[in-house]
């Protein structure tokens, strides 16, 4: 995949091939891929895209009206928030969190279940560069399509270290081709009902690897960490969630801004156990857990 990594991500002047977006007066926002012979149409004019090849980023360039754009290669927010959707997609601040707090990196193996609109697949390959490999997983075949045509549009290709199977994640039966090891150093759920997945990912998952689910609702929480107290090969489980709020600049009017990117999902984090040890269980008041270190005293 490096070369098509280093293809969507090259510096220096626009080339055909590459992915632009141009902003007007506005701060509206137009993304198109350069091709040789190719023109952008608007209602304020038209602009050639050899117009573009060969300009720096930070330039602008005029349409046939002297409308003036403002050109710059788009950020990983723009492509996602801008991208065909089948599904609703992982927000870059789920998808940050996932990443930093699930310390995914170059060449590590990470099973993904739920591919949705590839969203979190883009972050996700990424995070584990050339070396590593990302496996989805996708019962819906019309998601699964719609994922790899955004991901072929980002990386300019679709990436070879990345393979996407249709089914259920519980079902999966997966080889030496997929996993040399015999396991895998992640596992992101991104589905309905997680809990379900628990027992399969206990057995797919290495010794210290990182088990994380991404669910919208309190109910889908309680479940998903209920079941992962009860298997006995997952630490203890870490939950929470991430809100985005922008904050208005000028001069000495500093204010946060009204609007915000609130709740758009909870992040339940564990890790896998070694083979025959039991996990540590950290005591929560009232709890009736037989696993817990000792028996809490009731909450008056």
């Amino acid at each position: 995949m490096g070369s098509d990594v280093e293809r969507r991500f090259r510096k220096g002047l626009f080339a055909y091939g590459d992915r632009v977006q141009l902003s007007d007066s506005k701060g509206k926002l137009y993304s198109f891929t350069l091709a040789e012979g190719n023109s952008w149409h608007s209602h304020k004019g038209i602009i050639e895209h050899s117009q573009i090849v060969g300009l720096p980023e930070g330039s602008y360039v005029n349409s046939t009206s002297g409308t003036s754009y403002f050109a710059l290669r788009p950020l990983y927010e723009d492509f996602i928030l801008a991208m065909p959707r089948g599904a609703t997609i992982v927000y870059p601040k789920d998808a940050a969190d996932i990443i930093g707090y699930g310390d995914i990196g170059p060449g590590d193996i990470v099973l993904e279940a739920g591919v949705g609109s590839g969203a979190l697949t883009i972050a996700l390959l990424r995070a584990v560069g050339p070396s590593g490999q990302v496996i989805s997983t996708e019962r819906r075949e019309d998601f699964a399509a719609i994922a790899t045509k955004n991901l072929t549009l980002f990386f300019g290709a679709q990436p070879n270290n990345w393979k996407v199977r249709i089914g259920s994640f519980e079902e999966q039966d997966f080889g030496n081709e997929e996993f040399p090891e015999g396991k895998v150093d992640r596992i992101i759920l991104d589905m309905l009902a997680p809990w379900e997945c628990v027992d399969r990912s206990g057995e797919l998952l290495r010794p210290g690897g990182v088990f994380i689910a991404y669910v919208t609702t309190t109910t889908q929480l309680s479940k998903v960490v209920a079941a992962l107290r009860a298997d006995q090969r997952f630490t203890e489980p870490y939950s929470w969630e991430s809100m985005h709020r922008g904050w208005h600049v000028d001069a000495l009017a500093v204010r946060p801004e009204n609007r915000m990117i609130g709740h758009t999902g909870f992040l339940v984090r564990s890790r896998r156990v070694a083979d025959g040890i039991q996990p540590p269980r950290t005591r929560r008041r009232g709890s009736k857990n037989p696993l817990a270190d000792e028996p809490s005293e009731p909450v008056n």
